[in-house]
C-alpha cells in the first residue's frame, strides 16, 4: 500500500467515524426520519452531480428493484436505526457497535453458503460479543432511559450492513458507483413513509443543517467515492482496514467535540471488538500487503 492510499484510508476512517458525531448533534433536533431523509437526499443529489460530470448512467429500467433492495438494507433502515439510537447513546459507543458489522457478515455468509464456521471465526464472534458487553456494561449511557433498546437497535443496524454486503455479492453485477448512486435515490423514497411517525422535535438551526449536509455529502457521497476508489487501488482486503480505524476516530471526535467521557471500558471494549472482527474476517496486515503488492508495483 503506497503513501497516497494509506492517507486515503485514514481520511476515510476519519470521515466515517465523524458520522456518529454529526448524528449525535442533529438527531435530537431533527428526529431520526427527517435527519436521514436529509442525509440520503443530499447524498443522492451530490452523486447525481458527480455522475453527470463523469457521464455515468444508473440504468433504472434494468436495476430499479436492485436499487430498492440495496437502498433499504444498506441505507434507509440502518441509517434510521443509528439516527434513532444517536438520541440516547454516545458517539463513542455507536462507533464501536457499528464495528461489529463484519462479524455479522461472516456469520451470515457462512449460513448463506451453508458452510461450517471455522474455529477461529467462532472465537472471534465470542470475543466480539464480550467486547460489546464490556463496552456497554460499564458505560454510564446504559443507565439512560431506553438504553437497552438503543443498543439492540445499533446492533441491528450493523447486522443490516452485513446483510447488504452478502446480498450485493450474490446479486446481479452492477457497477459500484451506480450501486451507491441508485441506492441513495431509493433510500430517499423509502424513508418518506417514516416522516409522519418521527416529526422534527425542534426547528433546525444553520449548525444543525450543516451537520445534516455533512452527513449526506461528506459521510455518504464523498465517502462512497473514496471507498470504491480505495478498493480499486488496494483491493477489498486492505480496504477492510477502515472498519478497524473508524471506531478510533469515532471515539476521538466524541471526546474532542462532545466532551464525551472515555473510560478504560471504552478502550478495552473497542480493542476486544476489533480483535474479534479481525479473527472473524481473517484480516491480517501482512496478508493484506501480500495481496496488494502486485497492483501497487504495476502502477
Amino acid at each position: 500500500m503506497n503513501t497516497a492510499s494509506l492517507l486515503r484510508l485514514i481520511v476515510l476512517a476519519a470521515i466515517w467515524g465523524s458520522s456518529f458525531l454529526f448524528m449525535r448533534i442533529a438527531a435530537p433536533v431533527l428526529g431520526p426520519a427527517v435527519l436521514i431523509e436529509y442525509r440520503v437526499a443530499f447524498a443522492a443529489v451530490f452523486l447525481a452531480i458527480v455522475g453527470a460530470i463523469l457521464k455515468k448512467r444508473l440504468d433504472l429500467a434494468a436495476n430499479w428493484k436492485h436499487y430498492l433492495i440495496l437502498g433499504f438494507i444498506n441505507s434507509a433502515l440502518p441509517f434510521l436505526l443509528f439516527a434513532f439510537v444517536a438520541r440516547t447513546l454516545s458517539a463513542s459507543v455507536l462507533s464501536v457497535l457499528n464495528a461489529t458489522a463484519p462479524m455479522w457478515g461472516a456469520l451470515i455468509g457462512a449460513l448463506w453458503s451453508r458452510q461450517a464456521i471455522a474455529g477461529k471465526q467462532v472465537l472471534g464472534l465470542v470475543l466480539g460479543t464480550c467486547g460489546v458487553a464490556l463496552l456497554v456494561g460499564f458505560d454510564d449511557v446504559t443507565t439512560r432511559p431506553g438504553a437497552p433498546l438503543a443498543i439492540a437497535a445499533a446492533l441491528l443496524a450493523a447486522f443490516c450492513y452485513s446483510v447488504a454486503s452478502t446480498y450485493a455479492r450474490s446479486a446481479k453485477t452492477v457497477e459500484p458507483y451506480a450501486n451507491a448512486h441508485g441506492s441513495m435515490w431509493a433510500a430517499t423514497v423509502l424513508v418518506i413513509p417514516a416522516l409522519p411517525f418521527f416529526p422534527a422535535p425542534a426547528a433546525a438551526t444553520p449548525g444543525i443543517m450543516g451537520a445534516a449536509l455533512a452527513l449526506g455529502v461528506l459521510c455518504s457521497g464523498i465517502a462512497y467515492i473514496m471507498y470504491f476508489k480505495l478498493i480499486q487501488q488496494v483491493g477489498p482486503t486492505s480496504a477492510l482496514t477502515v472498519t478497524f480505524l473508524s471506531p478510533l476516530f469515532g471515539i476521538l471526535w466524541g471526546v474532542l467535540f462532545l466532551s464525551e467521557h472515555v473510560g478504560w471500558h471504552t478502550v478495552a471494549g473497542a480493542a476486544v471488538v476489533i480483535a474479534g472482527t479481525a479473527l472473524v474476517t481473517g484480516f491480517t496486515p501482512f496478508r493484506a500487503r501480500a495481496i496488494v503488492a502486485p497492483s501497487s508495483t504495476s502502477k
